[in-house]
């Protein structure tokens, strides 16, 4: 893909993500002249694209994680000091802060012990392109936190009720299941008897990638706690989880871990038996 290309698209992914939030604003803050929801959508893409600068000079992929956890909490801390949401909103902000901080911090320890980040290799001498990577990271983060600021910085939602605590309880479900995978899968390649090999234990045996599984459960749990809060176009909050699950399963998780699994145990009987046997991504107990 030529740089030109690259931009354009980055360009489009922008003023789309800009018409998303022109469109679900319901608050009546304003940051600079903008409706609230433009502003932090603005504001995603602003801070990635200052920190790709230096990262583009520098050649080095290390900050991309660490930048987006931060976006995250930026735009959620600004739209919680602009709007002082409800309870159902700051428990919200605090569930977004508690999920980017552990796993930024995961994120950016991962790449700086293996001092690479693959998915980059081909893409970081060419600005279009890494400028693009940078760029999406900023509407994944607009597009994963669209439900919780539509109820942060739109009117108080009716109380603490069911969908509250529903999507409290679903929100835990997922963040415990992305924890305990991340873990489980970072003492396995810890262990020099496993150098080489891919795990299979614990909630892997369950799912070849459990902690997409989890990360999609945790933002479906956000959403189902905003929808009380959701009217007309703001329904549109619901593609938060949607947008989470698309980006796993078709552009940036699933699709590279599998080829690279693929390429490196492909033809393998036990590593073959294995992904027969287990699902992609929706957990099954192990047949046995």
């Amino acid at each position: 893909m030529r740089n030109s290309s690259a931009f354009a698209i980055s360009l489009i992914v922008t003023l789309l993500a800009l018409a998303l939030a022109v469109l679900v604003d319901g608050g009546t803050q304003r940051i600079a002249g903008l409706p609230v929801l433009p502003a932090l959508a603005l504001l995603a893409f602003a801070v990635q694209w200052l920190v790709f600068v230096p990262s583009f000079l520098r050649q080095t992929e290390h900050y991309y994680d660490l930048a987006g956890s931060l976006t995250y909490a930026i735009v959620i801390l600004l739209a919680a000091g602009l709007s002082a949401p409800d309870a159902r909103g700051w428990v919200i902000t605090a569930l977004v802060l508690m999920w980017c901080g552990r796993l930024g911090s995961f994120l950016f320890a991962r790449v700086k012990r293996s001092g690479k980040d693959g998915r980059f290799d081909d893409i970081k001498p060419h600005w279009g392109r890494f400028l693009m990577a940078w760029t999406f990271q900023g509407l994944w983060v607009f597009m994963t936190l669209l439900a919780a600021l539509i109820v942060i910085t739109g009117p108080a939602a009716a109380g603490w009720d069911v969908w509250a605590t529903l999507g409290l309880a679903v929100w835990v479900a997922g963040f415990a299941i992305e924890v305990i995978a991340d873990r489980q899968k970072a003492a396995f390649r810890a262990n020099p008897a496993n150098r080489g090999q891919f795990i299979r234990q614990g909630l892997w045996a369950w799912s070849r990638h459990p902690n997409y599984f989890g990360e999609i459960v945790l933002w479906t749990g956000i959403a189902l706690m905003a929808t009380p809060a959701m009217a007309g176009w703001q329904w549109l909050g619901w593609a938060s989880p949607l947008f989470v699950f698309w980006l796993l399963n078709k552009v940036s998780g699933i699709p590279m871990l599998e080829q690279r699994a693929d390429e490196t145990w492909g033809g393998d009987p036990d590593y073959e038996a294995y992904k027969a046997a287990t699902p992609v991504l929706f957990p099954r107990p192990p047949r046995v």
